[in-house]
């Protein structure tokens, strides 16, 4: 079906917030998700470069577009690489949520702070932003903060700790930066607790869905294929 969006998302929790985004920005589409937590696990056990977990992330890109979504997008940034370098065989858009939000950060550096709260989302996410700066043509410094006892909050479903955990963390050192991006999907909430900071704070959500609906009415438009 042409009006079909897909995400493959390693947390449960990403499928409320990801279809909420979704229906706001395009009620027509018609939206899917499919959950496998197991690959950040492993990611994060194994490595991003190991053979198995990239066939596997291939395998659960391809399975997410199994019912005709034209774009599938993974919602997690620590294998959001792998994901966006699936071979679709022209058959769908493979996109990794957080590529527009890095666009967005070189263009409002230098200094720019990465930080997650799990260790494996560092490096990829840090890659993925001097890509970005190499592309526009333009000089960045990217640091990495890494807010570990965060992550436990997260895993316990106390979201609004998990929350300020991470508010209290990038406060303590946001001066020394231009613009800060938040490396996971769970960490956008964050957002709204650091507004008064007066340096732009960056999460992948919002930017990562709108630029899928974009690329999949582009992909409609294409295929000259109408909503149904």
């Amino acid at each position: 079906m042409g009006d079909t969006l897909a995400f493959l998302h390693t947390a449960q929790v990403h499928v409320q917030t990801f279809g909420s985004l979704a229906r706001e920005l395009a009620p027509e589409l018609n939206v899917q998700h499919l959950v496998m937590e197991d690959l950040l696990g492993d990611a994060r056990t194994l490595g991003v470069d190991n053979a198995g977990l990239v066939t596997r992330v291939h395998e659960a890109m391809r399975e997410a577009a199994a019912d005709g979504a034209l774009v599938v997008v993974c919602t997690c940034s620590t294998i959001g690489g792998i994901a966006e370098k699936t071979a679709t065989g022209g058959a769908f858009t493979a996109l990794r949520i957080d590529r527009p939000m890095a666009d967005r950060a070189v263009r409002s550096g230098p200094r720019v702070l990465i930080v997650g709260a799990v260790e494996s989302t560092l490096d990829p996410t840090r890659s993925l932003v001097l890509s970005a700066a190499t592309q526009a043509g333009v000089g960045i410094r990217a640091n990495t903060l890494l807010v570990e006892d965060a992550w436990v909050h997260f895993q316990a479903g106390d979201i609004a700790r998990y929350v300020q955990t991470l508010a209290e963390s990038i406060r303590a050192v946001a001066s020394a930066s231009d613009v800060i991006v938040l490396a996971q999907a769970s960490m956008a909430p964050v957002t709204a607790l650091l507004g008064d900071l007066g340096i732009e704070v960056l999460s992948s959500p919002g930017l990562g869905v709108a630029h899928a609906v974009a690329t999949l009415r582009a992909s409609r438009t294409a295929w000259n294929l109408s909503p149904t």
